[in-house]
């Protein structure tokens, strides 16, 4: 229904037109968009504070996710009542955290910017890497959607999850 994009940073400049698009076919392509869905761009400060207050992990990432429906298991959609319900959550990138890693690794901004909002969309979906078994699925719907939006965009994206086990 509704996508809010808010970049509550002034590091790394968002281009927000393309981010929006590509956001939109990703929830098309995942059956999601009558989901409310926020989109939340941040420094690596913010990234890191929230970080260690719900993780406990005290260093700035990439991308942090908060869904609505808390017990939705992989591979399923929330199963809404009430029309207020009709909420996947909300997904925190540290943009900054993000630019500085594809300085560092040679990789295009944008690009990597879409691959982790299709990952933190997958976490929205109940989908998590603890375990090898996890990671297999996650990594498997994350290429299967990676496909779907590079045969429409024309890109050729990869899952973020790729080596993780």
């Amino acid at each position: 229904m509704s996508l809010a994009i808010q970049n509550l940073q002034k590091v790394i400049p968002i281009r927000r037109v393309p981010l929006r698009k590509k956001i939109e076919i990703l929830q098309k392509i995942l059956g999601v968009q009558q989901f409310d869905l926020g989109v939340i761009c941040v420094n690596n400060r913010t990234i890191q504070h929230l970080n260690s207050t719900y993780r406990k992990i005290d260093v700035p990432t990439d991308v942090l996710s908060f869904p609505f429906h808390e017990n939705v298991k992989a591979g399923e959609l929330p199963q809404p009542c009430f029309r207020e319900e009709y909420n996947l959550g909300d997904i925190f990138l540290g943009v900054e955290y993000i630019y500085q890693q594809c300085q560092e690794n040679k990789e295009d901004y944008y690009s990597i910017l879409t691959v982790t909002l299709a990952h933190g969309l997958c976490h929205l979906l109940g989908y998590k890497h603890s375990t090898e078994a996890e990671w297999q699925q996650m990594y498997q719907k994350e290429k299967q959607i990676l496909e779907e939006l590079n045969r429409i965009t024309g890109t050729n994206l990869q899952p973020l999850t790729k080596n993780l086990f």
